[in-house]
């Protein structure tokens, strides 16, 4: 069995997604802004295993955070801007009313680029980026000396262990947010199902690859119930945001026109909503038997997520 890989290889990877990204998240590359936002949230997941000092950690945690929330509300946006420009193709949503509500869009996106642009600078990327560049050298450092010492059976490491806890718990948190969102439709209760479900990914994909081991049809799985309730996570954000608009109008025939093209958007929740039902057993299972998985029980031969 292939020796548990260190920290350095995967933080550096990531590392090095962000890094790319984060130089063109200010140039309006949309796919830009979504890969340093996932790129930060994997960052997130792995920092906490690194045996850093407390405060260090601590810090680095808080300001990876805050970048994700930053990039996530123009991400929001600019996913909604192409929702509505997709939508005007069909022949079911009223063209005049999507027009209306891709003005709006078009707003608040702009809006939320010039504050990304104050709140998150260059210079303040460039600021995290060096101090992520000085936590892989000591890494680099740290397990070359460690590794070379190592003898060839090399006992477990206690960062794997650490990480097969927090999938652990991370599975847990899937099946209690599947459990409390219940069979009726909650948009904030399957929001938290859709946090549960990414962050349990991002952690599963790290415990993989650690162990050298394949779980692509596990790791689908969990995509597809991520990307099924993200698409029902915008419909609602659209839903809300078209209510909105139609509070404000004193056009009747607007007032009219928006709310049929709201009525239409809650059409496609409850569509979405039947699917996610429907794979909802398959998502439980899953977070089940990767939670429980014992050490080296992750492999594609293995029958997790069969």
């Amino acid at each position: 069995m292939p020796t548990p890989a260190e920290r350095y290889a995967p933080f550096r990877k990531r590392l090095d997604d962000f890094i790319e990204a984060a130089r063109r998240i200010h140039e309006g590359d949309v796919e830009a802004v979504h890969r340093a936002r996932v790129a930060s949230r994997r960052l997130r997941e792995l920092v906490p295993l690194l045996e850093l000092d407390h405060d260090t950690s601590q810090k680095l945690s808080r300001q990876l955070t805050k970048v994700t929330r930053r990039l996530g509300t123009v991400r929001e946006l600019d996913v909604l801007a192409l929702e509505v420009d997709q939508l005007s193709c069909d022949d079911a949503y009223s063209s005049t009313a999507l027009k209306e509500l891709g003005t709006d869009i078009a707003r608040a996106r702009a809006a939320a680029r010039e504050h990304l642009a104050a709140k998150l600078p260059p210079k303040k990327l460039d600021e995290i980026v060096r101090k992520l560049h000085r936590v892989a050298e000591h890494l680099s450092l740290h397990e070359g000396k460690r590794y070379s010492r190592t003898p060839i059976r090399a006992p477990r490491r206690a960062w794997l262990t650490a990480l097969e806890a927090r999938v652990a718990r991370r599975a847990t948190r899937v099946r209690s947010a599947i459990e409390s969102a219940g069979a009726v439709y909650s948009p904030v209760r399957l929001h938290d199902v859709r946090i549960a479900v990414k962050k349990f990914r991002y952690a599963f994909e790290l415990l993989a690859e650690a162990r050298h081991q394949r779980a692509t049809s596990a790791i689908q799985t969990l995509k597809t119930a991520q990307d099924l309730l993200g698409c029902l996570h915008d419909r609602q954000v659209l839903i809300e945001r078209t209510r909105l608009l139609q509070a404000s109008s004193f056009d009747l025939t607007a007032d009219a026109r928006l709310g049929e093209l709201a009525h239409a958007f809650e059409v496609d929740c409850r569509t979405l909503h039947a699917r996610y039902m429907d794979d909802r057993a398959l998502l439980m299972v899953t977070a089940a038997r990767l939670g429980g998985a014992a050490p080296g029980d992750v492999s594609e031969n293995s029958r997790i997520a069969s």
